[in-house]
């Protein structure tokens, strides 16, 4: 529950707990809030057996953590043995590899090395030449 208070900001509370009830009456408060506390878990306790001796015993298993949906979702997935498969046998840093080097690194097969590969069709690689002025299409900014 508190997992995430670090230790200024544990002591920033006992010293504010100080100021504000008094080193007197601090050991009574602390009593008091660690009762309600245990009271609080009993109660929430006897609700969930309950709820789980009336749901009857197809749901034994049941758990209340399991509502979250993040914690469902993970389960399902991690259950699910074609997604097992699915993920075992794809692999997608290797993938993405092969296309980078592919891309990167061209085999001498594919490479354009004489004037007959450019004739089959344009360099895509070049950077086209701008169109000449008179060439180019007007067109009306506010129109569009």
């Amino acid at each position: 529950m508190f997992n995430d208070i670090g230790a200024l900001e544990l002591v920033t509370i006992v010293v504010l707990a100080i100021l504000v009830f008094g080193p007197d009456k601090l050991p009574k408060v602390i009593q008091d809030v660690t009762g309600f506390i245990r009271k609080v878990r009993a109660f929430s306790d006897s609700a969930k057996h309950d709820i789980r001796s009336e749901l009857g015993p197809d749901f034994k298993d049941f758990e209340f953590e399991d509502l979250n949906p993040k914690t469902f979702i993970r389960k399902q997935l991690s259950e699910n043995e074609d997604l097992k498969e699915i993920r075992t046998s794809f692999d997608l840093r290797k993938e993405l590899n092969d296309v980078s080097d592919a891309v990167n690194n061209p085999t001498p097969d594919s490479a354009p090395t004489a004037p007959s590969a450019a004739a089959a069709g344009p360099d895509l690689l070049k950077k086209p030449a701008a169109p000449a002025s008179e060439q180019r299409v007007r067109f009306d900014a506010d129109a569009t």
